[in-house]
């Protein structure tokens, strides 16, 4: 990587790339500061910033609700803006590294992202946002065309919420396909989400009651996210490995040390430095078959995400850890269009 190299986190020593999910100005600062190299943001994004930025949010609301007064209309400038500081940040990045590093990802409207239509509009209309931009997509039924016409464009991007192997698969061979027809092959990245994976599972045991040692659920989404490494690797698809939804430090430790890149929340970030932690490379380290026999014996969606055949592009959208994902960035959605009613209606007092 070329980012900052006097970094305390330990994934700057190694070939692996550190990413900052959803952060806050101070936190876009710090993790530069630290080697990060690019930034993913997602629809979730101005609900983390009522949190963790909220003066500057409520500013950007302010300024943006007088020349789009309907609240659909806002929340999307809204994001676009916030979006904009970042990459206004990491822009310097991007041209020192001549346009390898300091991306920063935006994503659609999850209320519309079964619409491929939707999503193509959206990307042309967040690339005007900044050069640095790169489209975040999910490989669901909806934005695999969207992802082809990114590489038509030669736009970079993030093929984002997968789960699965069969995902990861269909979505590189769509752009190799792509890329073979128009020439063109721009900066492409798999984001496997380990974290969220295991979350979906934990939530599985709780509802069906199922006895199993509850450690074992650490090894389910990374050693998916490990195998899909490997066959990314094997059969010489252009993309990078990013890891995505760590809900944990070794959601990042065990993926360190190959040519793949982690995106964390700061909050992990500072974790990992002051816990002053020694990685190595842990992404070879694999599950032992025992482990996966276990978690295939009692999680038939790990079945269906671990091996190859499980899913078809109609059912990755219905997928449970997809939807437990895309929940997510529903409420943040909702948040973000609650906190502009709530101010348009503070004014009017």
């Amino acid at each position: 990587m070329t980012g900052v190299k006097t970094c305390a986190l330990p994934i700057c020593t190694t070939k692996t790339g550190f990413w900052i999910n959803n952060p806050s100005g101070q936190e876009t600062n710090l993790a530069l500061s630290e080697g990060a190299i690019s930034c993913t943001t997602n629809p979730a994004y101005c609900s983390k910033l009522i949190k963790s930025d909220n003066e500057y949010l409520t500013r950007v609301i302010d300024e943006t609700v007088k020349d789009f007064p309907e609240e659909e209309d806002a929340s999307v400038i809204v994001y676009r803006k916030t979006c904009k500081r970042i990459m206004e940040k990491f822009l310097p990045l991007y041209k020192k590294s001549a346009g390898t590093e300091g991306f920063v990802t935006m994503q659609d409207d999850p209320r519309k992202d079964h619409d491929t239509e939707s999503t193509i509009k959206t990307v042309f209309e967040n690339r005007k946002v900044g050069e640095n931009y790169m489209a975040k997509i999910p490989v669901i039924e909806g934005g695999i065309e969207a992802i082809e016409i990114c590489v038509e464009e030669n736009i970079p991007i993030c093929a984002t919420e997968v789960f699965s192997l069969d995902q990861a698969i269909l979505v590189c061979e769509r752009y190799e396909q792509a890329s073979r027809r128009t020439g063109n092959s721009p900066p492409f990245f798999v984001t496997h989400i380990s974290g969220i994976f295991d979350e979906y599972l934990e939530k599985v045991i709780r509802r069906e009651r199922i006895k199993i040692n509850p450690d074992l659920i650490k090894y389910a989404g990374l050693s998916i996210a490990k195998k899909e490494y490997d066959l990314l690797k094997s059969r010489g698809y252009r993309a990078l490995l990013l890891g995505g939804g760590a809900r944990g430090i070794h959601h990042f430790t065990e993926l360190v040390g190959g040519d793949a890149h982690i995106t964390i929340n700061w909050n992990t970030a500072k974790e990992i430095i002051d816990s002053k932690l020694k990685v190595e490379n842990l992404l070879n380290k694999k599950a032992s078959e025992k482990v996966v026999e276990e978690l295939k014996e009692h999680f038939p969606d790990y079945c269906k995400a671990y091996d190859e055949g499980g899913l078809s592009l109609e059912e990755f959208a219905g997928f449970g850890p997809v939807q437990l994902f895309r929940n997510a960035f529903l409420t943040g959605w909702y948040q973000l269009l609650a906190e502009i009613t709530s101010w348009k209606q503070r004014m009017a007092l």
